[in-house]
């Protein structure tokens, strides 16, 4: 990993991402014991608003908190990839939802239907924030799988931790089949 590793996790409110963002920050910072920053930004509505959350990682001090240029972009809806792409450093990683995004600005982007692997193979869409976490680690590499897992089952709602211990094994999966692709 280089020193600052920036990552940007958009969509739309309800799917998940600021509780993915914190999941990652907590699994770098303190399960990793790495330097840390996660910020979250979401629309006024409840549902359906635009959201993101922002992870810096470095194994150094974090002199500006902010993302500017993400080395890894999660784009869960279309109006999140058009708004942000833009941003992506010229070899970050972008990784769409081909369920809900359909023109993808990168021919080198991982299209990957995470809401339909969610619903398909957890049984709830509602994991997909987990399952996009899980390939996040595989093709990144910025945290351990172990430390995502620790920080999964702590920040998850209690009663549900089977079914996002089963969402973040598919994404670990899916991330290494794609690995090949970097």
């Amino acid at each position: 990993m280089k020193d600052r590793y920036e990552l940007r996790l958009s969509g739309s409110g309800g799917q998940g991402l600021i509780l993915a963002g914190l999941i990652l920050a907590e699994a770098a910072g303190i399960y990793d014991n790495k330097n840390v920053t996660q910020t979250q930004s979401y629309g006024p509505e409840a549902r359906g608003g635009a959201s993101k959350s922002e992870v810096v990682i470095s194994g150094s001090e974090i002199d500006y908190p902010k993302v500017t240029h993400p080395d890894l972009l999660l784009a869960l809806t279309q109006e999140a990839c058009d708004k942000y792409s833009g941003d992506l450093r010229e070899e970050g990683i972008l990784i769409v939802d081909s369920f809900r995004v359909k023109r993808v600005p990168s021919p080198k982007a991982f299209s990957i239907p995470i809401t339909e692997m969610a619903k398909k193979e957890v049984g709830r869409e509602l994991v997909a924030n987990i399952v996009a976490l899980g390939i996040i680690t595989e093709l990144t590499g910025v945290v351990s799988p172990e430390a995502v897992k620790r920080a999964v089952l702590h920040r998850v709602p209690k009663g549900t931790e089977e079914l996002n211990r089963k969402a973040l094994e598919v994404g670990f999966r899916i991330g290494r089949e794609k690995k090949g692709g970097l």
